[in-house]
């Protein structure tokens, strides 16, 4: 463990609409003054629960295992309920793990001791907060967002879909993103928002090199991860750092050929079905959390568009399919133009 995650200095920090008080400064995020208020989460960093206590892997209960593999064919993340039934424990094929309450209030986390604390922040900003969200009743949806004519809008889809690839489109167009792979939705007076979130996108090597021309053009999400991280403000990309209202939710489909892409709408019951499938982290949820969350996305399905776009198979041609999606959502919001 590097000793310079274990500074005993209390840091407050907001993310996702939550006030965060760490164990450490988390570089990235802005430092707050104290709250007048409890944290709305407490965050360890190179600290587990259990302190210098392990405890066996065979006594906890394994509720996932990521369809991705590492290249000995582990799986890129295991997640397991311990004994004790407090911690939803996370453990990621590279040695990073994350413990998360049940409540969603406190997080701890510990990596091997060749990584660093930013190496860390690359899992605990993203896709652990996205579990966390779940625990505390958020409703996330396996997507990306960018901002487009002052409105977020959404790219849903299952690993591999192409969320990241098209958002970093957008982004190389100068539109800034809002969050990549966890899309966190607020629902509030009219509508709903994407709440804000870490400032980069996670991109597989064959998206690098389409997007970059070379699949060695970003760093590397981790030392031992084939992914690669597009820090926003880096190669003329930008974070979106307004709230805004979600204009639309596109759902990706198959690649097809020509005349792909295109956008077609979907039905209501198609949309909303579509959209349960995509939430994030999903198998952790409990009954009651199941229907409070089908409550908030049949309201959402009926005030926001859903579209399902096809790209080409061709996905090199990145920069049809995001001016297709501008002309789309530019269509939809006409104010001559049928709610479909």
């Amino acid at each position: 463990m590097q000793s310079d995650c274990l500074d005993k200095v209390d840091s407050s920090h907001t993310l996702f609409g939550l006030s965060i008080r760490s164990n450490v400064p988390i570089p990235g995020l802005a430092p707050l003054g104290t709250f007048s208020h409890a944290p709305d989460l407490g965050i360890y960093l190179g600290i587990s629960p259990y302190g210098e206590c392990a405890i066996p892997a065979s006594s906890e209960e394994l509720t996932y295992v990521s369809s991705y593999t590492d290249e000995t064919g582990n799986p890129a993340l295991r997640i397991w309920k311990t004994p004790d039934g407090l911690f939803l424990h996370l453990v990621y094929y590279d040695g990073f793990e994350f413990w998360l309450d049940r409540r969603g209030k406190t997080l701890w986390a510990v990596w091997p001791e060749t990584s660093t604390l930013s190496d860390a922040l690359s899992y605990l900003l993203g896709p652990v907060l996205g579990v966390l969200l779940r625990l505390r009743g958020v409703t996330c949806l396996h997507a990306s967002s960018v901002a487009l004519e002052d409105c977020s809008v959404v790219f849903v889809g299952s690993e591999g879909a192409g969320k990241s690839t098209t958002a970093a489109g957008f982004a190389r167009q100068g539109y800034g993103v809002i969050s990549d792979d966890v899309s966190a939705l607020a629902e509030c007076e009219g509508g709903f928002q994407v709440m804000l979130v870490d400032p980069h996108v996670c991109l597989w090597p064959d998206s690098v090199y389409k997007l970059y021309a070379s699949s060695k053009a970003l760093p590397r999400l981790t030392p031992g991860s084939e992914k690669q991280r597009l820090a926003l403000g880096d190669q003329g990309s930008n974070f979106e750092h307004r709230l805004l209202p979600l204009g639309a939710i596109y759902v990706l489909g198959d690649r097809r050929p020509d005349p792909a892409p295109y956008v077609e709408a979907m039905p209501l019951r198609s949309a909303l079905l579509s959209l349960v499938a995509d939430t994030y982290a999903n198998r952790i949820l409990d009954r009651e959390m199941r229907a409070n969350e089908f409550a908030v996305l049949g309201r959402l399905v009926t005030a926001v568009p859903i579209r399902r776009i096809h790209s080409h198979n061709d996905a090199s041609r990145i920069e049809g399919l995001c001016e297709l999606i501008r002309e789309d959502f530019a269509s939809v919001h006409s104010p001559t133009s049928a709610r479909l």
